[in-house]
């Protein structure tokens, strides 16, 4: 079943890109297989060469990605995708793919720390030069940009900070340069906010979050227009194996179909849980693009259509008060994942962000006493209740 461009979006996450097989099962088929069987000799070398359509080997393309891809397309308003065997993958496949030696990357500095190192570290291995830049301050991205720029990469919410950065603009201003502009769009979810429709040439996910939403399985996606695919990334992709599990897609699918109602309760509770921690004396700052009182909530009306699931906040006292108030929780989880079903948090200085130096973390904001609250689907009040508690215990 193709996508019905008249649907909403719960209405395209149940019913778009669905291929059912000749039994006309109701779930999602899965497939799985490496390889595919041809009627003839002919009929291989014609596949092979792209004359016959079919599949050839699953690490080029598979029934049940396929389906996935094409719902997330309907979704993100994309024209091709390819799903990825994480969110990292994903990242370094949007990059790689097209960067080569002498070209440059313009990126905003509040970045996920292994994105950080793909571009500080990795890119710079194979003569991909880079300047990263305040990702809030459109007159940082003008002054890096030069002639060899050929890629913009943001993430909006930051992670962990939250903080915002301006899609449309710095879209304009790719474009302006014959640059490309890549968003990791993870913390907004497809739901709160659409950074192809403001501008931006090509948008990822790491579907081990929101997208799966369950900690089942871990995944990832490129989408783009189906000319950028093929020019760039469709032979990256079959050449060098980033290809995600036909198992991941079919939890994905799965996870799609629930998203809307999950990312809406998870949401909900975080916003009461912000408007609970910005009253509180011993929390230094409260950061939620929901709340009134993050710096950049203009922004994040204009071009997000929801707060977030997630909460920063920062404590007085450092990371001893971090993690007596971590280690205080009963509810709520330890992990560095997001976008679960269960509520989790993290001290981002000592974990996701461990590697950046001090002076790097200081710039961007991540204190000693900084946290990350990653709000799942449990009783909002359990929640309040628990985190009330372990603010008392500090």
């Amino acid at each position: 079943m193709s996508s019905n461009n008249t649907w909403r979006p719960a209405t395209k996450l149940i019913h778009s890109g669905v291929t059912r097989s000749q039994f006309g099962e109701t779930s999602e088929a899965l497939y799985l297989t490496q390889g595919y069987l041809y009627d003839s000799a002919e009929a291989a070398e014609a596949r092979f060469k792209g004359e016959e359509e079919g599949y050839i080997y699953s690490r080029y393309g598979n029934p049940t990605v396929s389906m996935f891809e094409e719902r997330m397309c309907a979704m993100e308003g994309a024209e091709d995708a390819r799903a990825t065997a994480s969110g990292m993958a994903a990242v370094h496949s949007a990059i790689a793919c097209q960067a080569k030696a002498g070209d440059h990357i313009v990126a905003a500095k509040a970045l996920f720390g292994s994105c950080r190192w793909v571009v500080e570290k990795l890119m710079p291995q194979y003569g991909v030069e880079f300047t990263l830049v305040d990702g809030k301050d459109m007159n940082a991205w003008k002054e890096a940009v030069r002639p060899n720029t050929t890629i913009f990469f943001l993430e909006s919410p930051t992670n962990p900070t939250l903080e915002l950065v301006d899609i449309k603009a710095v879209a304009d201003l790719a474009h302006e340069n014959d640059a490309v502009l890549i968003v990791d769009n993870v913390f907004a979810t497809p739901l709160y906010q659409s950074p192809i429709e403001l501008g931006a040439d090509i948008v990822m996910y790491s579907t081990t979050k929101h997208i799966d939403g369950q900690g089942r399985c871990l995944g990832g996606i490129v989408l783009g227009t189906e000319e950028w695919i093929n020019d760039h990334l469709h032979d990256y992709f079959r050449h060098t194996g980033p290809s995600m599990s036909p198992f991941n897609a079919w939890n994905f699918l799965k996870g799609l179909e629930t998203l809307p109602i999950r990312v809406a309760h998870q949401t909900a509770s975080a916003g009461k849980i912000a408007n609970s921690l910005a009253k509180q004396n011993t929390i230094n700052r409260m950061i939620y693009p929901g709340h009134e009182s993050h710096p950049q909530a203009e922004l994040a009306a204009k071009q997000m259509s929801g707060g977030s699931t997630m909460v920063a906040f920062e404590l007085d006292g450092g990371k001893s008060s971090a993690f007596k108030f971590i280690n205080a929780l009963e509810t709520v989880q330890i992990s560095n994942n997001l976008g679960d079903a269960k509520s989790l948090i993290t001290h981002p200085a000592t974990t996701t962000h461990k590697n950046l130096s001090n002076e790097d973390r200081d710039e961007l904001g991540i204190s000693s006493g900084m946290i990350r609250l990653s709000v799942g689907l449990e009783d909002v009040d359990d929640l309040l209740e628990d985190i009330q508690k372990a603010l008392h215990s500090i």
